[in-house]
């Protein structure tokens, strides 16, 4: 087991586009407001996003989001609506059996309150409703797991000697996660049950901005501020901590994640003045010490310097190779 962090967004992105495909006859696509209400504890609600042109929510700014910087209020509004019941379910059913995605990111709520998830009403331009969704629960029982990690944790502020459990957390695979990225990028390449069911339009959206640089971003507004969004933020393998600009000739498609001392990047990386192209999907567990929750964790020291030397020694040698198959 290891903790998955953000990259289980790749997978709800995947499924809130999947999910509004099936209700494209009610006249919603990714650009059709949304606004999230509350019916359960722990809820919060959206009514404004000020990172829009016009200032209203919509899932294809929330997507933006995620794959541009990994924000994490955005998977949670994808998350409530697609609701966890449906999540699991889908993945299930394209054949990710070891997949769980049990709660939001960054908040820190109930089992039964990650269950429950947010009513969202779609409107159009003349703020007449297309579809209300109620709040929804999950039912679904899942087997027992035996997860954990660390040989020691914090707790309200106190050290407890014994690995930290994870049984109710996230969980997703090296392989899974390699084999969606696959299946956005290639998907001849992976067995039809396994890809997700979105337009060509919207695989092409969702490659544009996983592949997009924050820096070239005006809305979210993310070139203007450099310093929390450089322009190879969220680009571990290959650049690493680097705050310089990638070259113009190279582009990234990825998804990161880092928690709990995890760190983890699922790439392909492409080189359109060489002609080369590879994936690559890597996770480490950089904590020196063993101890969760103590902000301790080795990053910069190990998990940045790692990722960004094996994107570079695999980016070398695709450089020197003979390919059989032409990129």
């Amino acid at each position: 087991y290891f903790y998955p962090a953000s990259t289980v967004k790749l997978p709800v992105v995947l499924l809130a586009l999947q999910k509004l495909n099936e209700l494209k006859d009610k006249q919603i696509d990714r650009n059709t407001t949304m606004l999230t209400g509350t019916t359960f504890s722990g809820q919060s609600a959206v009514f404004n996003d000020p990172t829009t042109p016009d200032g209203k929510p919509c899932i294809a700014q929330y997507i933006k989001k995620i794959l541009m910087v990994s924000d994490n209020d955005a998977f949670n509004r994808l998350y409530e609506f697609l609701g966890q019941e449906y999540i699991n379910t889908e993945l299930k059913k394209k054949g990710y059996a070891n997949v769980e995605i049990l709660h939001r990111l960054n908040i820190f709520l109930s089992e039964e309150e990650n269950r429950n998830t947010n009513p969202v009403t779609f409107y159009n331009n003349n703020y007449n409703v297309l579809n209300q969704q109620k709040g929804q629960r999950s039912n679904i029982k899942y087997a027992v797991r035996k997860d954990s990690m660390g040989n020691a944790y914090y707790s309200a502020g106190r050290l407890v000697n014994s690995p930290m459990d994870f049984s109710r957390k996230n969980r997703l695979t090296l392989p899974d996660l390699h084999k969606m990225l696959l299946s956005v990028v290639m998907p001849d390449k992976v067995q039809p049950r396994q890809r997700f069911n979105i337009t060509e339009d919207d695989r092409q959206f969702v490659l544009k901005y996983m592949s997009q640089y924050p820096t070239e971003s005006t809305y979210p507004p993310y070139s203007a501020d450099t310093v929390d969004y450089w322009p190879a933020y969220c680009k571990f393998l290959l650049f690493g901590a680097s705050k310089e600009k990638p070259p113009a000739n190279i582009r990234i498609f990825n998804k990161v994640g880092d928690a709990y001392g995890q760190m983890i990047d699922v790439a392909y990386i492409v080189d359109y003045k060489n002609n080369i192209e590879f994936f690559l999907s890597a996770g480490i567990y950089c904590n020196g010490d063993g101890i969760l929750n103590d902000d301790k964790y080795d990053y910069k020291t190990i998990g940045l310097p790692f990722l960004k030397s094996l994107g570079q020694v695999i980016y070398n040698y695709e450089l020197k190779g003979n390919h059989e198959v032409k990129p």
